[in-house]
């Protein structure tokens, strides 16, 4: 028997919690359904990244990226409090060490300017004095950056919906999805499911979500993983802040970084190599249909041209921990070989466009029956509950223009 939603959710990560608690405040009187593939929540990109509240440095002023981060820190920030998660906002320190990155901090402190955050340029002296086992030339200090666990942001998310009538389904992933004119129809490993009105916030998956719909798309899901290492117990007060470098604006990635975690531990990285199956968190994890889908795709090709050189010094650093460990100590060299321990990698899904150009903003698709967020990349933890409410906006819009 299929029993009908009048909203579904595809994807319990959490942009999927957050749009469906979200839009369950706002329809009480809807039945909204989330399915999740997973027996738990958060298992892929929100389960596996540094749990940093981004406060919103590195995006293109006026980019969804910058409205949305903005606002989202100050939305986490609320939703722990109410909700007593801890969090702390501890700061970031983003550190210059050779004179070509001063040049390039230089624009990066007028892009904060530009994206009205509160951040303080320190010379090398006042750096020292903050950090004494961080070294390097100039810094930013962006004191509005945070961490928390996202896990137990969402676990919360799950039950806020939970209590306000919505219903989740884990072990249920989509296996198929036919829009009709009065809905969408959705065969899953649970059964099947109808929804007058569907979004997928399916992360890795969302081109396969949007392919099954019939939705013409310019892009794919490049998976990239982000390696990462803990410090040992002895090291978890060598920071006082979270240590980044200063990036290559030509590439997505923020480089390998300190972060201090919410549980008191370091992490190092990540790095950024390329993935070999979306959800294969080990170096050496490979699917058959996730490489044909890449090699059969030429956006992949034109990534790999235009990016050979960085992806295979990200390759060698992968597979050799001392140049892992030069990245870091560049800007930290109290750091050693052995003090890099194993920690879980992570999995940036990367929306890819057939030009070969990297989609950095959020990216979304819509047909008469669905929504799609078809490119949420970091810093998408912290913009969860801005991305839901546009998402919900979206639907009211919608919902007034159909009642005209």
């Amino acid at each position: 028997m299929t029993t009908t939603y009048d909203y579904l959710i595809i994807g319990g990560g959490i942009v999927g919690l957050s749009t469906a608690w979200q839009l369950q405040q706002r329809y009480p009187e809807k039945n909204i359904g989330l399915l999740e593939k997973e027996a738990e929540f958060a298992q892929h990109q929100t389960g596996h990244n540094s749990g940093v509240i981004h406060a919103g440095v590195y995006y293109e002023p006026g980019s969804l990226k910058a409205q949305f981060c903005r606002q989202g820190v100050d939305a986490t920030i609320e939703f722990c409090q109410q909700h007593q998660i801890p969090y702390e906002q501890c700061g970031k320190l983003l550190v210059a060490t050779t004179p070509r990155e001063l040049e390039r901090m230089e624009a990066l402190y007028k892009r904060c300017h530009d994206n009205q955050l509160d951040v303080t340029l320190l010379d090398q002296q006042q750096l020292a004095e903050r950090e004494p086992n961080i070294q390097g030339l100039g810094a930013i200090l962006v004191h509005t950056t945070g961490i928390v666990n996202y896990q137990q942001v969402c676990i919360q998310m799950a039950e806020c919906f939970r209590q306000l009538g919505g219903k989740t389904f884990l072990n249920t992933e989509v296996k198929s999805a036919t829009e009709q004119d009065d809905g969408v129809q959705l065969e899953t490993t649970k059964g099947a499911f109808h929804s007058r009105f569907l979004i997928s916030c399916s992360g890795l998956m969302a081109d396969r979500i949007t392919r099954m719909l019939g939705i013409e798309t310019d892009f794919q899901i490049i998976p990239f993983r982000g390696e990462y290492y803990r410090l040992p117990a002895d090291k978890n007060k060598i920071v006082k802040h979270l240590i980044y470098p200063i990036p290559d604006p030509e590439l997505p990635f923020l480089g390998v970084h300190l972060t201090r975690m919410i549980d008191g531990s370091v992490t190092v990285g990540p790095n950024a190599v390329q993935g070999w199956k979306r959800e294969g968190y080990g170096r050496i994890n490979f699917s058959i249909r996730d490489v044909l889908d890449m090699v059969s795709f030429s956006g992949f090709w034109k990534v790999l041209k235009t990016h050979l050189r960085t992806g295979l010094i990200e390759t060698k650093n992968s597979w050799w921990k001392p140049g892992y460990l030069k990245l870091v100590q560049k800007y930290c060299p109290q750091i050693k070989l052995a003090d890099l321990q194993p920690y879980p990698a992570g999995i940036r899904a990367q929306a890819v466009l057939k030009d070969g150009s990297l989609v950095h903003d959020f990216l979304f698709a819509e047909s008469p029956r669905s929504l799609h967020v078809c490119n949420a990349p970091s810093p998408a933890a912290t913009s969860a509950i801005p991305i839901g409410n546009y998402i919900v906006e979206k639907i009211v819009s919608r919902q007034d223009h159909d009642s005209e």
